[in-house]
């Protein structure tokens, strides 16, 4: 991940008067304990399966990534100049963490790992991706997930 002080002095600026937004500390969900969810990916780092297409800027679409797709198979198409691939060409677990997800059930800490998980191209304005999210959200209901670990990028 790039430094602040690494940006150009536009970026810096623009980043740091970002607005946050401020979370209550108790969850807005209801459901089971953490211990008997399904747990999927939702990454915005603009992975695909080699062969497959590769996102391009401002993509509102998704990707499908089955969660026992070898970590050769899945290439990261995101670029940016203000970010560093370095992490994930070390381990995909960096922004795509089924083993550690893995790791989690075997431990029972979580349910269980879905089968199936989900890539979207950061950078890309929300209100271009509703319709994307909204049939991503209907997936992962009818594939019964219950929880869902999202990797901004």
């Amino acid at each position: 991940m790039v430094r602040m002080t690494d940006l150009p002095p536009a970026t810096q600026t623009g980043m740091a008067n970002l607005e946050c937004p401020s979370f209550e500390t108790k969850p807005f969900v209801s459901g089971p304990p953490l211990a008997k969810r399904r747990i999927a990916v939702v990454t915005s780092a603009g992975l695909v399966r080699r062969g497959e297409r590769p996102f391009v800027s401002g993509e509102a679409d998704y990707r499908v990534l089955p969660g026992d797709l070898p970590a050769d198979q899945i290439l990261m198409s995101h670029a940016s100049v203000n970010f560093d691939r370095t992490g994930f060409l070390r381990d995909p677990n960096v922004v795509f963490p089924r083993d550690r997800l893995k790791e989690l059930q075997d431990a029972g800490t979580i349910g269980s790992v879905a089968a199936t998980h989900y890539s979207f191209m950061g950078a890309t304005d929300p209100r271009m991706m509703e319709a994307n999210v909204r049939a991503v959200a209907g997936r992962l209901k009818a594939e019964q997930v219950d929880g869902v670990l999202l990797t901004p990028v």
